[in-house]
């Protein structure tokens, strides 16, 4: 059994990218260890910005509606100071002497306490003059706080229709973006790398946008708010509170930085367990056929201990946080209390003023905490903005540059001096020349990484050469549009890939402008037809998981349909029997013989009895062609075929 260093080097890396939610769901929710900063803040700040910047409208309302529910919810906190001056005055007898905004505030109440409508809600004659005024401050403070609450809702919702309305832009461009990238780039990236960018690194920024950004410009502005408040309460008071500022900023870092460390440690003992996890389903058979399940039971708790261990840290140094920010915004709160309870005794301070601002002394930390709970997010959205903006300029496929005739293409394909490499330094293709007449069938053969599928690529076009020319019915390749060119060669591969769909929508997929009818036809040219009648709800039954509950050979035969109903004059089978039984073998074979009847066809196989009626066989090495001939002439030869197709020397 591995030990867990060694487990932790061999399933970190692997595992990284699914603990960020691509393949296990890390979820939404805001996550520390994702700190990354973006390396070009201002560039991806303002490209982020472009999106947002579409509903100018109704960024305006938002912050017209954060101005408002801050203002009023500072308003409605104020009004208690006369509130409690009066009702203290009725008790102890003795006036209180208000500040010029408190007199304001009373003065307001008194005249609403007088007006109708206050006579028309309560019986004046009944009860107190201090009832009324008290019911007048409520039926004000009433009023405010509903308002509040309305432009507090008004403004998560639009919120909502600007971020999701943003992100399904960004979606959209990064979806459309990825449909004009060439092949190479699907090449030389992951797929989980991609599929990360759609939903990680979106999600992130929809976070940012709904949740982030609101609650930043709202912390400001409840900050702001609140210290001119604080101020115009009391000046000593506010000086007091700005004493504990860098206090909470000071605490904050020491934590965040602290517990980083521990949230990047459980982020690496998740990718860990993720991968080791992802492996073990996968190669469950396998762990069966060795009798390795004690093994892989053992290695996996060595791996989830640690886990254990490291997620203990991490979740105490985060939820520590709020406990010690909290406790600081009391000795704030106790302290500025004390000193406020001192000017009510030197007659500096009224009791009301006092309890408004204890109010505001709290409320003053709340936007700071806020504030620093974000900045995590924020980044992460912005660095994940940058990795999704970074893809958007991955440079697309070299537009067409001649205005080719779409003119019907016959299937006359001649190659000359071909040379090709992936990579400059890398050649795969040296001096390759050959030709195929319209109908005629040419076969490659050869050892892997000989470059037969690279031929293929370079007709598609997924490739341009390094040198040489390709040429179809006598036109250079490059005179064709790339779409024009690909509607007329159609492509069987060794891997089949059926998407969510009935079987119908899947052979449709090869011209999706065909009748049902024509639909069947395909099937029927595939030898399809006859299996398909017997799923349970024939051309209509529903497949999923790329076809997980058809066979290999009956996701190979609807590859073909689909391949048959393009009527493409120029057909290319890359190892297209290579996963399947000799029976199944030669079921599909006589639906490729039927779809390969009067069109240009290029046969890559590893069985060589499947090319044996080939028009020319091509066999490759190292990037050259080292014999070529039909079945019978390469055998006379007794060459590399001879000793493929007899046995002495196998594929490698």
């Amino acid at each position: 059994m591995r030990t867990l260093e060694q487990l932790q080097s061999q399933y970190n890396k692997g595992g990284a990218e699914l603990a960020r939610g691509m393949k296990f769901g890390g979820g939404r929710g805001r996550n520390p260890a994702m700190k990354g900063k973006p390396k070009n803040l201002k560039n991806t700040v303002g490209r982020l910005m472009s999106y947002v910047k579409r509903y100018k409208l109704r960024l305006i309302v938002v912050l017209f509606c954060m101005l408002f529910t801050t203002v009023s919810s500072l308003i409605g906190g104020y009004m208690m100071a006369p509130i409690i001056n009066r009702i203290t005055e009725e008790v102890t007898g003795e006036a209180q002497e208000m500040s010029k905004i408190e007199a304001i505030a009373d003065k307001a109440i008194d005249w609403f306490a007088s007006t109708d409508l206050v006579s028309a809600l309560i019986d004046k004659g009944r009860v107190a003059a201090i009832s009324v005024y008290v019911f007048a401050a409520l039926v004000i403070l009433g009023t405010v706080y509903l308002l509040s609450a309305t432009s507090s809702y008004l403004q998560a919702r639009i919120m909502i229709s600007v971020s999701q309305g943003s992100v399904e832009r960004i979606r959209n461009d990064l979806f459309e973006k990825l449909q004009r990238l060439p092949v190479r780039y699907f090449d030389s990236n992951p797929t989980g790398e991609i599929m990360s960018r759609f939903t990680n690194d979106i999600d992130n920024i929809d976070q940012m946008l709904n949740n982030s950004l609101t609650s930043v410009v709202s912390g400001v502005v409840s900050l702001l708010g609140t210290f001119v408040f604080m101020i115009t309460t009391n000046i000593w008071l506010t000086l007091i509170t700005l004493v504990f500022v860098p206090v909470f900023f000071k605490g904050g870092a020491l934590i965040g930085k602290r517990s980083s460390k521990f949230y990047s440690a459980q982020q690496a003992a998740i990718g860990a367990v993720n991968g080791y996890i992802e492996e073990g389903v996968t190669g469950q058979k396998v762990i069966k056929v060795f009798n390795h399940e004690d093994t892989a039971i053992g290695e996996f708790r060595l791996l989830n201990e640690d886990l254990r261990d490291k997620q203990f840290s991490a979740q105490f140094w985060g939820g520590v946080m709020g406990p010690i920010m909290h406790n600081i915004s009391l000795i704030s709160y106790g302290v500025t209390i004390g000193v406020g309870g001192a000017l009510i005794a030197i007659g500096k301070l009224t009791t009301g003023a006092l309890t408004v601002f204890a109010g505001y002394s709290k409320q003053f930390s709340m936007p700071i905490n806020q504030l620093s709970a974000q900045v995590s997010t924020i980044f992460a959205a912005l660095a994940g903005a940058e990795r999704v903006f970074k893809m958007m300029d991955e440079a697309p496929e070299a537009p067409d540059t001649l205005e080719a005739s779409e003119d019907e293409i016959e299937g006359h394909v001649i190659l000359e001096d071909v040379t090709f490499g992936y990579i400059p330094e890398k050649i795969v293709l040296k001096n390759i020349s050959l030709y195929a007449k319209p109908g005629q069938k040419i076969a490659f053969v050869g050892s892997t990484g000989a470059g037969k599928t690279t031929v293929t690529n370079l007709l598609n076009r997924f490739y341009d050469i390094n040198s040489g020319e390709i040429t179809i019915d006598g036109r250079p390749l490059a005179s064709y549009k790339r779409d024009f060119l690909r509607k007329n060669i159609a492509m069987v591969l060794q891997d089949t890939h059926l998407f969510t769909g009935t079987v119908m929508e899947n052979i449709r997929y090869g011209r999706l402008d065909a009748t049902d009818d024509e639909v069947i036809a395909a099937a029927k040219v595939a030898s399809a037809h006859s299996f398909i009648m017997r799923l349970e709800n024939g051309y209509g039954t529903v497949l999923e998981g790329d076809g997980a509950n058809l066979s290999q050979g009956q996701r190979q035969l609807l590859n073909i349909a689909r391949a048959a109903l393009s009527k493409a004059p120029i057909l290319v089978l890359d190892e297209a029997t290579s996963s399947v039984d000799t029976r199944t073998e030669r079921h599909i074979e006589r639906g490729m013989d039927r779809l390969m009847k009067n069109r240009t066809t290029f046969v890559i196989a590893h069985r060589l009895s499947t090319v044996r009626n080939a028009n020319a066989i091509m066999v490759l090495e190292k990037g050259e062609i080292i014999e070529r001939g039909s079945h019978d002439d390469l055998l006379e030869l007794k060459g590399r075929y001879y000793e493929l197709y007899t046995g002495l020397k196998e594929l490698d």
